[in-house]
């Protein structure tokens, strides 16, 4: 019994939460207006930082512009993302986004055709 005991409470000591190191803030500034305008930046110790400013748009949204930051895996630098969101959409900047491939040349062609034959009236049902 002492036995099932004392390895109930190993597997109790073993399966509790490990937590790392806790990374510090190194700034939070925040400032809301209460007009729909605000401002806020934050950044961590290990680089982690996003900021963004916002004002009122025409229809009652926010328009945000801001950027965000974190390091890649490798250690070997940030990958930095700028952005855009108002009544266009959202909208983000950076050479580490995946961009979609080119058309292929013959896809380009056969739109090509496909227009023509519209254009001549042909139709397909």
């Amino acid at each position: 019994m002492k036995l099932i005991i004392l390895a109930c409470l190993a597997c109790v000591s073993l399966a509790a939460p490990q937590f790392p190191n806790p990374i510090a803030i190194t700034r939070d500034d925040r400032i809301d207006n209460g007009d729909g305008s605000f401002s806020y930046a934050f950044e961590a110790e290990n680089g982690i930082a996003a900021q963004a400013t916002g004002v009122r748009g025409f229809q009652g949204q926010s328009n945000i512009e801001g950027s965000y930051r974190f390091p890649l895996n490798d250690g070997s630098g940030f990958v930095e993302v700028r952005y855009v969101a108002d009544e266009n959409g959202f909208r983000a900047e950076s050479p580490f986004l995946p961009t979609p491939h080119p058309t292929p040349a013959h896809v380009i062609e056969l739109l090509r055709i496909a227009e023509e034959q519209r254009a001549a009236g042909i139709t397909f049902e």
